[in-house]
Parts: structure tokens; C-alpha cells; sequence
């Protein structure tokens, strides 16, 4: 009796999430369309249209009363990896661009794409969306649209608008085919480092046991290789980016990383920092747990902290718990690892770190204050 009252409990979430999701995306598509048959021919939108903020000038310095274009041929840019991988700074350094605009996590992209992907893998759940008419040629034009309304409107417009939100990239292979102009830039870290940041940092995510640096570190390498297995599917639409290198060599690296995205070179990418806060630059979250960090210039402070962290019997088995680390061409057992040498501006950044040169801004004090209290232990 329990067991039937749990499968029809079950079904009903699921119907439930799917009626809410196509709701959403046809209601999106909806509005899409009604701005379409206001605009010009050619699906130019104006920018009164996207909502959001009433700025006068695009990131370029372009005026808002030229039209401007959004649809699933655009180049969109998607960010992710592992959490605590370098994905923030990636962005940041990005959003510096005065041509791209990435923005905030917004939460919402990852959890709508597993969502997706729990329909396709449900038989059952499958046929019964296509007996009822939502087809997976529905659900793609929908999932494109509610996908496309979040990342558009969410920060101000940008010739190249950017994703970070790290475990989308577990579903690479799908934004992939509903955005076939889209590229993706997979962050690779140390599993070792990573687990040792989410633990010590008490980040909380879903299915990581913050306890145990054994089932972090398998969680770690399954979500890895999936997201790495189908970058390289993806060929020359994905970049894998090792954390370690880019902040030893970031000119190198954010060179390499302009010239696949299509985008011209600009100094400011590797100066990210002197733009936090600033029209047109760097918005950081109040609430995003590497917020503190990227307002630092590039460093290699945190790169070997996790060393004698872990502990014995963990790193005993390390090979065997995470053999995406040598998959990667990181050596599970060199503790400390020998990532290379960085670059003289990144020594110099480095010291200046150290020294204490780099403080949270003001407008950025106050919630992590309050987030330091919430995190604190109820004396009562």
C-alpha cells in the first residue's frame, strides 16, 4: 500500500514539473513571438523589449535605440565544471571583455536542464509526453526559449552574452543541438583541490557529502567525466580549460581562449579586478561563495592548499577513488603536485595578495557579513 502511494506520488510530481515547465516555455515563446510581429522584419527586437535594466548604451557603447538581436543562432558562450573549479574567475575575467557579458549564476539553467534530462531518460515518462502531444521537437523549441529569455535578460546586453552555471555543462551534448552556434568553455581543476575548497569552504552541493573527502572526491570524478567525455564529443565547440594553467599563464590562455570564441583581444580580460562594480564591467553576487576571491587580481594562493588536507587512507586510495585525475594529466600521487611556473605579473600579483592589498568592497561587506552569521552554530 505504501510502496503504490509512493509510485503515484512520484507520477504525480512528474506530471506536475512537466505541465509547469511547458507552461513556462510556451508562455515564453508566447512573448517572444508577440515582440517579433512588433519589431522589424528579421526578428530585430527593440531593446525596450528585453525588460531589465534602462541603460543607454550597450557594453560596446552602441545606443539602446538600435535594434538589437537575440535568437538561438546567436553565439552564446557556456561556462561550467566541477564547483569550486575556476569557473567565477573565468567568468570574470570574461565579463572584463567590453564585448561580453556573462553576469551571475542564475540557479535556474542547471536545474531545468536535469529536469530535461529526467523526462529522456524516463521510458514510461516519455510516451506518456508524446501520447499528450509534447513531443521532443516541443519541449526543444521551449526549453530554447526559456533558456534564451533567462540569459538574455538577466544583465544587460553584450555582442557575446555568456552562461556560467557550473553543472550545466552536464548537459553540453543537448545545448549543443538546440544552440547550434553555441561554445563551451569546461573549467578542469585538481579533483583534489576542488573537494578540499567545497569542504573547508563548507559550499554546499547537491549529492556531496561535505564530511567526507572520499565521496566528494567520486562525486567529483562522475561529474567530471561526464562533462568531459562530452566536451570532447563536441569537438570544436568545447574548450577545456585547466584552472592551474590559467592562472600561472592567463595572457596565454585568455589568448587561446578569445581566438576560439571568435572574439578580438582586449588587456582588460587580465585585469578583471580594476572592473568590479563598474558600469560595464565585472557584477559580482552578493551570495556566490567565490565572490572573495575574484576580487583579487590573478594568483596562485589557492592552488596548493588542499596539500596535507586529506586524509591518509583517502590519499592512499586516490587513484582508484578518482582515475579522472590521471585521465586530466594530473598525478594522483604527488603530494605536493608540480603545476609549473607562473608568469612575473602573476608572482607580483601574488605578493600583493599576501600583503593584504585586495579587501571586499563595501557594497559587498554587508551580505557576507550577514551569510557569515547564518552560518554560525544557533547557541541555543
Amino acid at each position: 500500500m505504501i510502496g503504490k502511494l509512493k509510485q503515484n506520488l512520484l507520477v504525480a510530481c512528474l506530471v506536475i514539473s512537466s505541465v509547469t515547465v511547458f507552461y513556462l516555455g510556451r508562455h515564453a515563446m508566447e512573448c517572444h513571438h508577440r515582440i517579433e510581429e512588433r519589431s522589424q522584419p528579421g526578428g530585430i527586437l527593440p531593446l525596450s523589449a528585453l525588460g531589465g535594466s534602462m541603460r543607454t548604451t550597450l557594453r560596446t557603447g552602441q545606443n539602446l535605440s538600435t535594434p538589437f538581436i537575440y535568437n538561438k543562432d546567436m553565439p552564446l558562450i557556456f561556462i561550467g565544471g566541477v564547483p569550486r573549479s575556476g569557473t567565477t574567475l573565468m567568468r570574470a575575467m570574461l565579463d572584463a571583455h567590453p564585448e561580453v557579458r556573462c553576469g551571475e549564476e542564475t540557479r535556474v539553467i542547471p536545474r531545468i536542464l536535469a529536469m530535461k534530462q529526467m523526462w529522456s531518460r524516463s521510458g514510461r515518462e516519455k510516451m506518456r509526453l508524446d501520447e499528450a502531444g509534447v513531443t521532443d521537437e516541443v519541449l526543444d523549441a521551449a526549453m530554447q526559449a526559456f533558456l534564451l529569455e533567462i540569459i538574455v535578460k538577466h544583465g544587460e546586453p553584450a555582442n557575446f552574452l555568456c552562461n556560467k552555471d557550473p553543472f550545466a555543462l552536464k548537459s553540453l551534448s543537448y545545448l549543443a543541438k538546440i544552440f547550434p552556434r553555441a561554445k563551451f568553455v569546461l573549467m578542469i581543476r585538481d579533483g583534489r583541490a576542488s573537494v578540499h575548497s567545497m569542504i573547508s569552504r563548507k559550499v554546499t552541493i547537491a549529492g556531496f557529502d561535505l564530511g567526507s573527502y572520499r565521496d566528494c572526491l567520486t562525486k567529483w570524478n562522475r561529474a567530471i567525466e561526464t562533462m568531459y567525455t562530452q566536451c570532447l564529443e563536441a569537438a570544436d565547440k568545447c574548450l577545456p580549460v585547466h584552472y592551474e594553467q590559467l592562472v600561472l599563464h592567463p595572457e596565454k590562455w585568455m589568448r587561446t581562449l578569445l581566438k576560439f570564441l571568435d572574439i578580438p583581444w582586449n588587456d582588460a580580460v587580465l585585469h578583471h579586478e580594476e572592473l568590479i562594480g563598474k558600469a560595464g564591467g565585472v557584477s559580482l553576487s552578493k551570495v556566490e561563495r567565490s565572490t572573495d576571491q575574484v576580487i583579487k587580481p590573478v594568483n596562485v594562493e589557492a592552488l596548493s592548499k588542499w596539500v596535507g588536507k586529506i586524509p591518509a587512507d583517502v590519499v592512499r586510495d586516490m587513484a582508484v577513488i578518482a582515475p579522472m585525475l590521471s585521465r586530466l594529466g594530473y598525478d594522483p600521487h604527488a603530494n605536493p603536485p608540480n603545476y609549473g611556473r607562473p608568469d612575473p605579473k602573476v608572482l607580483d600579483n601574488t605578493r600583493r595578495v599576501f600583503k593584504g592589498e585586495f579587501q571586499l568592497p563595501d557594497f559587498l561587506k554587508e551580505q557576507s557579513q550577514i551569510q557569515k552569521s547564518a552560518e554560525r552554530p544557533n547557541p541555543s
